[in-house]
């Protein structure tokens, strides 16, 4: 998620509707295409991941307007990022680009990458804590209450419409990731105490690794 986490620790469970099911697996099946070359190779790059308190973490994503190549691309090297993190989400926020981009792959071997473009959440079922750690908050983890159980709708990397439900660890990180978009931290769920004591030791890191 940004979120980093045990996969082991929920599975998460997603339902699509039935008038967008042949959308989204229509994007399933072309999105090794726009991940690998023709020699099944990582088309991607690194990006730096920003750290907590780092304020350019604060600004509000903007609306994708146009699913270009240059989204698709953004799309690809926010996956590799994320894997070579390791973790299980990212939000464009995290690495400095400020559009409502987010990437997942909650499986164990890397193998179902999810993206989405301009999700929007409704919850649909009750609240539930769950622990939860960051890529931009490094070696912290927090119980933190969500809904359980949400509806998303976004776009794929084609900029097709999909919609699905989903909970466990799924919703937890898409929930998690919004938060970037928003400019929000998991940290800020926390009690100020809390949140204070990871900010001291975060700097204090980063001014050692300076």
């Amino acid at each position: 998620m940004g979120l980093v986490g045990s996969r082991r620790a929920h599975l998460a469970a997603c339902r699509l509707s039935p008038r967008h099911s042949l959308n989204y697996r229509r994007f399933r099946q072309t999105h090794r295409q726009l991940l690998y070359d023709t020699n099944g190779k990582l088309k991607m790059a690194l990006l730096d991941i920003l750290e907590f308190p780092d304020p350019r973490l604060r600004t509000k994503a903007k609306p994708v307007t146009n699913v270009d190549d240059g989204i698709r691309r953004l799309v690809r090297d926010m996956l590799e990022t994320m894997y070579e993190a390791p973790g299980i989400g990212l939000a464009a926020t995290q690495v400095n680009v400020h559009k409502r981009v987010i990437v997942i792959d909650v499986s164990e071997d890397k193998s179902a990458p999810l993206t989405f473009i301009n999700p929007e959440i409704e919850p649909v079922g009750g609240e539930k804590e769950h622990e939860e750690g960051c890529l931009s908050v490094p070696g912290f983890y927090e119980p933190v209450v969500r809904p359980d159980r949400i509806r998303v709708k976004a776009l794929n990397e084609k900029g097709e419409p999909f919609d699905m439900e989903c909970d466990g660890l799924l919703s937890v990180c898409l929930q998690h990731e919004m938060d970037h978009l928003e400019g929000i931290l998991f940290v800020d769920h926390l009690s100020r105490l809390k949140r204070d004591r990871i900010r001291a030791k975060l700097q204090k890191k980063q001014r050692v690794s300076r």
